[in-house]
């Protein structure tokens, strides 16, 4: 297994380029002073775009892991339309960066937006009401097919990302997507196991077709209480749905054994989801520097 660790804005709360709470340059020398190679970029801008970024990440000895875009599928032609002119200036950042190796070039992360009622109550048990039905899926799939080949085009691997909130989330959506097209995945731990399902498994069954990984824990019992409670996936965060690695519930030894057995090879993007700014840098800088060292042990 051939990789290289990064970390994400995400970690610190950064969901949103104009309300960080704390800049791009403390992040990135953060990153650095706890072992990590590169970084996720984040929302599209925090990190500065073009020569900016390329100056940047340089400046801190940093590689690009990826970053994030949000599309309508299956929607508005014109809302998709838009979407796809956004992930051109995406795509714009992410080929801007000088890669040495193209094992660690960027993903270009794909996702769908939040799904108002899936966000309210996120993860299983899931209304199945609010999944996409037969008809749905053939235009969903079809534009989904149509941004993977618009990052190929431009010399870049997309990953599809299944997300909690939204109607990709669950194993069988996954599936679903999947067998509709031929896009790379992007096994997010976390989520997936808040989903309901086993991120072990999940390599076992995809191997090759894993592209990216988010490494995360996570703790059901928390994801349990919020939902019983009415809460949506904001609260899940806050309320300790996510873990710093080691405190949650994910067998991550055997991730990592999975993952060695089907030799993958990449960016390993350690994230922790935080709350949306106001987050106390120092408590996650903590967690991440743990983080990091729980990865030592496992020899990356």
């Amino acid at each position: 297994m051939r990789v290289r660790t990064a970390n994400a804005p995400v970690s610190y709360g950064i969901y949103s380029a104009d309300e960080a709470p704390l800049g791009p340059d403390e992040l990135l020398a953060a990153f650095r002073a706890a072992g990590y190679a590169g970084t996720d970029s984040g929302p599209l801008g925090y990190l500065g775009e073009g020569e900016v970024l390329a100056r940047r990440l340089a400046a801190h000895g940093m590689g690009l892991a990826g970053g994030w875009a949000d599309l309508r599928y299956g929607g508005e032609r014109a809302d998709f339309a838009a979407d796809l002119r956004a992930l051109d200036r995406a795509l714009d950042t992410l080929t801007s960066v000088r890669v040495d190796d193209e094992t660690f070039a960027p993903r270009p992360t794909l996702a769908c937006p939040a799904h108002p009622r899936r966000f309210a109550a996120p993860g299983t048990p899931l209304d199945p009401a609010l999944q996409l039905t037969e008809a749905d899926w053939e235009a969903f799939a079809a534009d989904v097919q149509t941004a993977a080949d618009r990052c190929r085009a431009r010399g870049l691997e997309p990953v599809f990302h299944p997300h909690l909130g939204t109607v990709v989330e669950t194993p069988d959506e996954t599936r679903g997507l999947l067998s509709r097209t031929d896009v790379s995945l992007c096994l997010d731990t976390g989520h997936w196991w808040l989903a309901g399902g086993d991120p072990a498994e999940a390599v076992a069954a995809w191997g090759t077709r894993i592209r990216q990984v988010h490494l995360k824990d996570a703790d059901r019992q928390a994801h349990a209480r919020v939902r019983r409670a009415g809460g949506d996936l904001w609260r899940v965060v806050a309320e300790g749905g996510f873990r710093a690695l080691g405190e949650g519930e994910i067998d991550l030894a055997a991730v990592m054994a999975a993952l060695r057995r089907v030799g993958y090879a990449g960016w390993l993007v350690v994230e922790q989801d935080a709350p949306p700014t106001g987050q106390r840098p120092d408590r996650i800088a903590a967690h991440q520097s743990a983080n990091r060292r729980l990865l030592l042990e496992e020899g990356l």
